[in-house]
């Protein structure tokens, strides 16, 4: 076994994307194996039967295989931003339930057999609902969540991290459609951490 943790991944998977941000920040020097879902390896489906990434191998062979325990323990470890300072465990749970359910029945309908826009809406109006005060003081809590002019930008929170993979599935699906909405301040959020170099960490090949 490596002294470095090995991380089980998928580049475009949400819940890894989010584990791989939480490992970059915190320092953690781990070796990533980027897995194939349809040849899932042998080391992985022994790790952990469920066989879902992200999976964290320590050295002494304790096995995390869910990415919010991922982060929390990577950010245990070394958390330079203080992201555990800043944590919405309803907030987490609406994204990884009802969001997450509908965002899987708007980008996959023909799996789902299910009707996009009725899903597409429903996931908006979630993102609607999120207080403002979770992302780290760039919106006005004066006015809707969505609808303020973007603020400052100032270090992420976990719970930011956490939600802005999904995010970013949500808006990939029609980009078209997600430009066109007048959403200034969720856009100018997204465009942040799309284009911070945590992220551009994170997704490197």
């Amino acid at each position: 076994m490596t002294d470095r943790p090995i991380l089980y991944s998928f580049r475009r998977c949400p819940y890894a994307m989010r584990a791989r941000m939480a490992l970059i920040i915190s320092d953690t020097a781990y070796t990533r194996i980027e897995v194939k879902l349809s040849a899932k390896p042998a080391e992985l489906l022994a790790a952990s039967p469920k066989a879902t990434v992200p999976v964290l191998i320590l050295s002494d062979g304790t096995v995390i295989d869910e990415s919010l325990d991922i982060m929390h323990w990577a950010l245990a470890r070394h958390d330079p931003e203080n992201w555990l300072a800043n944590i919405d465990p309803a907030v987490i749970a609406t994204n990884d339930g009802p969001f997450k359910h509908h965002l899987d029945r708007y980008k996959y309908p023909q799996r789902h057999n299910s009707d996009p826009l009725e899903h597409r809406t429903a996931a908006l109006k979630i993102l609607l609902s999120y207080p403002s005060p979770l992302w780290g003081g760039r919106l006005d809590t004066s006015r809707a969540a969505w609808g303020n002019p973007p603020q400052p930008q100032k270090p992420p929170t976990f719970t930011e991290i956490a939600l802005f993979p999904f995010i970013r599935q949500f808006a990939a699906t029609d980009p078209p459609w997600f430009a066109a909405q007048p959403l200034p301040a969720l856009h100018a959020w997204l465009a942040h951490h799309l284009t911070s170099p945590l992220f551009t960490a994170a997704m490197a090949r």
